[in-house]
């Protein structure tokens, strides 16, 4: 499994076309945020959260919303950001709880939340803008790209 999460680690869960961010908070609990499409007991996620916009903060258990899946801790930033104080990310992300946040896929996703707590500065390495067109992997090869400001789904 790698390394074993320590408080304020950065959760990267790979869900096979995407990749579900949240923050380790420590005895098993995660702090994420969290579209109808992640939720546990959701049932099959999907890049239907594209469509979401908006998204609730919970906490839950890791082993819960990892299901089958793989995860890592990931707090890929650390080489380019010094991570927040520890005590600062833990209080935000306790502070945040049960909160209804605005959910968008370019500028507000589960990436960009954890970051921000992290780093304080949302950012999300998922996700690739050009002026015209948000392109978000499908695999290793594949993208599909979403046409702004419509959503159009273009394959």
């Amino acid at each position: 499994m790698g390394i074993p999460p320590q408080p304020g680690d950065l959760i990267e869960i790979f869900r096979g076309t995407y990749q579900h961010w949240a923050l380790y908070v420590g005895e098993g609990y995660i702090v994420h945020l969290c579209p109808p499409t992640e939720a546990a007991g959701a049932g099959a996620y999907s890049l239907v959260s594209v469509l979401c916009d908006t998204a609730v903060v919970t906490k839950e258990r890791l082993e819960e919303i990892v299901g089958k899946d793989r995860f890592l801790v990931n707090n890929l930033l650390d080489g380019e950001h010094q991570p927040r104080n520890i005590y600062d990310i833990l209080r935000d992300a306790r502070s945040l709880l049960g909160l209804e946040m605005p959910y968008c896929i370019m500028r507000g996703n589960c990436e960009h939340f954890v970051t921000e707590l992290r780093y304080g500065r949302a950012e999300s390495r998922q996700v690739c803008m050009t002026p015209d067109c948000l392109f978000v992997p499908v695999d290793r090869h594949n993208s599909f790209c979403l046409r702004t400001p419509d959503q159009e789904v273009v394959e």
